[in-house]
């Protein structure tokens, strides 16, 4: 078969598909709070109680030198003071490019209720003192993963993954408090914030929330 051929198949394959199925949720605006953190956890806590799998797990899109965007997923660490917390090393290429760009942009897909939130805003640092308390949060395995080496690097052997994978386990063993000093809570401080609920007849709802002059102003927009 030719590679249009293919194409056409699997055109075909995802219109076939079914979208927004089921018992999804429902979003009356007119009940959004003014704060958009507030709408988020209770969209949140949602998600939780209807078992949404790993809810807390969300997009980070950012950009490097060129303006060339990189998404990847990872997991949300908190929110707090109207920031959306995220952990990584600065020396991840994450890291990298929210140095070279402080810019981002985060979204959630809980896609058993038909939600989404994006989000954008600058990324700052928590601190040496909340990034170390981080660290030290976080499992054995997970500790020595960061400290094994410098992630997103090229690795030309898997053994050396497993040899510094225990160097690293040694050292935790040997002084538990250790941290890697590259380790970084990040938040993102929002400026925008849109909420989107899915409609199985397409009447998507959509609330944008955006930052001026220090208050949010909400906006209902066309599906």
């Amino acid at each position: 078969m030719t590679s249009a051929g293919h194409t056409q198949d699997l055109r075909a394959q995802l219109r076939e598909l079914v979208v927004f199925e089921g018992d999804l949720a429902h979003f009356d605006v007119s009940d959004s709070p003014r704060h958009p953190a507030e709408l988020f956890l209770r969209w949140l806590a949602e998600a939780i109680e209807a078992k949404v799998r790993e809810p807390h797990a969300m997009t980070l899109s950012t950009v490097d030198h060129e303006g060339r965007p990189t998404s990847r997923v990872l997991i949300l660490k908190g929110l707090s003071d109207g920031r959306w917390e995220f952990a990584s090393s600065r020396r991840s290429r994450k890291g990298r490019e929210l140095q070279g760009n402080g810019w981002a942009a985060l979204s959630f897909y809980w896609s058993e209720l038909g939600r989404q939130v994006r989000i954008r805003g600058r990324v700052l640092d928590a601190g040496a003192d909340r990034s170390a308390a981080d660290f030290l949060a976080r499992s054995q395995g997970a500790r020595a993963e960061a400290l094994a080496g410098t992630q997103s690097e090229a690795l030309a052997d898997a053994a050396e993954l497993e040899a510094a994978l225990r160097e690293a386990e040694d050292l935790i063993e040997r002084d538990p408090g250790v941290v890697d000093e590259e380790w970084t809570l990040y938040g993102l401080v929002a400026d925008e914030v849109e909420f989107w609920q899915a409609h199985p007849e397409r009447r998507h709802v959509r609330l944008r929330y955006l930052l001026r002059d220090g208050s949010w102003e909400q906006t209902r927009l066309w599906p």
